[in-house]
């Protein structure tokens, strides 16, 4: 027998959130506990819709994180496929009823990386802002050791984005330092291909969703002329992995995919993506979508069990003013799980 509750938790970020898409200064998630009644082993997950662009980003979420903690009775496979609506939702569960199985609550997939005999390459993330900004920051990521910065572009007038990844290849070229691109869907039909030529004389690793989702005609001819390979990312958000992802990937023809599990159903759908994926011959790479550091915590060491080739995107927990103290370290351009260092559950362990 189980029981089952939530806590509510609002983490502070340390500077506004830019994209192309909107602005976050504080982002609310959920934590829920289930318990096991015989001896209180007790189960962490996180569910953190991210506002603006997660489908489960609605007003009645809390109502149906209540219906999953009064109804455990259900099984978890069936609660699970019940939540096919709310991604955050399926990934908090999943990770939850992990966590519940093993001795140590946060050890959800042991590997090297969680013995601290290994670490995760991470990508260095550059947020929006005025271009003299982004400069000066992705040039302290590459003194920092990071030898791949995303940079969030869309926002910005193209000529200033364009001079702002001109000043730093002069210092930094390809050979140094990789550089990926995350549009947001910030281009139109109109300009897409033409900025994609313009920004592939920047020596361009890859660009994640040049475009808004669901034009898969328009997104399958940038795969085919653009010089800089693409990557979906918003594109998997609502598609079902076991119904339309097959059709997905071949219509587009991407040369990457990028996984969010709280965006697409949690681990169990990303495994599934990686599958197809491979099937294609597509790439892939894990990228948080903003949860605090359980989410991420979870999210890493599934990574890690995996072939890894590329750099993820994992680098975000040190985004926030508040976020829940955890072993987890960036250190000169990759994650790591100091296992001397100790979760403070205290505020997962509130009561509502």
């Amino acid at each position: 027998m189980y029981s089952a509750s939530f806590v509510p938790y609002t983490l502070l970020f340390k500077k506004p959130a830019k994209t192309s898409r909107n602005e976050l200064a504080e982002h609310q998630v959920y934590y829920l506990k289930l318990t096991r009644l015989m001896d209180g082993k007790v189960g962490y997950g996180e569910a953190a819709p991210l506002k603006g662009l997660s489908i489960d980003d609605v007003p009645h979420f809390e109502q149906q994180l209540q219906f999953v903690c009064d109804n455990l009775h259900l099984g978890w496979q069936n609660l699970y496929e019940d939540l096919i609506a709310f991604p955050s939702l399926q990934f908090a569960l999943e990770t939850a009823i992990l966590s519940l199985q093993n001795e140590d609550s946060f050890l959800l997939f042991k590997s090297n990386f969680t013995d601290g005999n290994s670490a995760i390459p991470i990508n260095g993330l550059i947020w929006m802002n005025d271009k003299e900004t982004m400069l000066k920051e992705a040039l302290e990521k590459a003194s920092q050791g990071f030898n791949t910065i995303k940079f969030k572009v869309g926002a910005l007038d193209f000529d200033d984005e364009c001079r702002m990844l001109e000043a730093f290849r002069k210092q930094y070229n390809a050979f140094k330092i990789t550089i990926r691109l995350d549009a947001n869907g910030a281009f139109n039909g109109d300009d897409a291909a033409e900025k994609l030529r313009e920004l592939a004389r920047f020596d361009i690793h890859s660009i994640e969703q040049p475009i808004k989702p669901k034009q898969w005609d328009l997104m399958e001819m940038l795969c085919v002329t653009s010089k800089i390979p693409i990557a979906l990312d918003e594109e998997l958000i609502g598609v079902s992995v076991s119904n339309h992802g097959k059709d997905l990937l071949q219509k587009i023809k991407p040369k990457y995919i990028i996984l969010k599990p709280t965006l697409i159903g949690g681990l169990k759908n990303s495994d599934a993506w990686i599958k197809l994926a491979e099937q294609h011959d597509i790439g892939w790479w894990a990228t948080s979508a903003l949860e605090s550091n359980v989410g991420l915590n979870a999210i890493a060491q599934w990574t890690a069990t995996k072939n890894l080739q590329l750099p993820q995107g994992l680098g975000t927990g040190s985004l926030y003013l508040n976020n829940i103290p955890s072993p987890l370290s960036v250190n000169q351009g990759v994650l790591s799980y100091q296992r001397q260092e100790t979760w403070d559950i205290s505020i997962l362990n509130q009561t509502t």
